[in-house]
């Protein structure tokens, strides 16, 4: 990793794996623009029983977030499974808690997207991705998707929409993610990447 370059956030929550993957993915194509890094963070998991805590560093994949991680990155990718047409708990209650980041203006001017997957066709892919966009437009983001430039978009039966990447995993969480999901993650950190390196050259 190069200390000068620019750090895009990849933040997401994933319960069987289908939204890490994605993220991945997202990280791949922010990676493929030079002078960016993808910084890959997940948050821990939210209970309804209040002494149940999770462990301070998780037990695979990336490192919970830190809210230094929102003022470090030049960009953010944010990611959930579908939870009844609106992002997961977990994902919420971590956002809950960025008021002081949304008063200092943390994540002001920067670019974000969004992206999720869900067990069922017509589960909800398109209205989570819009409630992950609420806060982030709070924040002041500067919001993107995925253009019809990007030929999967017209052709994908599987997930992937121009509010951001997603995938179908069918109820048991096992459906495969489709080359076209593929590419239009990979081309949605792309563009999420070379935006932020557009603005910083700007500024």
């Amino acid at each position: 990793m190069n200390t000068s370059n620019l750090t895009i956030l990849v933040l997401f929550y994933s319960r069987h794996g289908n939204t890490r993957k994605i993220a991945e993915y997202i990280a791949q194509g922010v990676e493929s623009v030079p002078g960016c890094d993808a910084r890959l963070r997940t948050v821990p998991a939210v209970s309804t029983t209040v002494e149940a805590v999770e462990s301070e560093i998780p037990s695979e994949g990336p490192p919970f977030v830190e809210l230094s991680d929102l003022k470090e990155c030049a960009g953010l990718a944010l990611g959930s499974p579908t939870r009844f047409g609106n992002m997961a708990a977990a994902m919420k209650y971590f956002l809950d808690g960025t008021a002081a980041d949304w008063l200092s203006g943390t994540l002001i001017g920067k670019p974000g997207c969004v992206f999720t997957s869900t067990g069922s066709l017509h589960g909800g892919q398109e209205s989570t991705l819009l409630t992950m966009m609420l806060p982030l437009l709070h924040h002041g983001m500067l919001l993107m998707g995925i253009p019809y430039s990007e030929a999967e978009l017209m052709t994908t039966s599987t997930g992937g929409t121009p509010y951001g990447a997603s995938h179908w995993s069918g109820l048991d969480g096992k459906n495969p993610i489709s080359e076209d999901s593929r590419k239009l993650a990979i081309a949605l950190g792309k563009r999420l990447a070379e935006t932020a390196l557009r603005l910083q050259q700007k500024l």
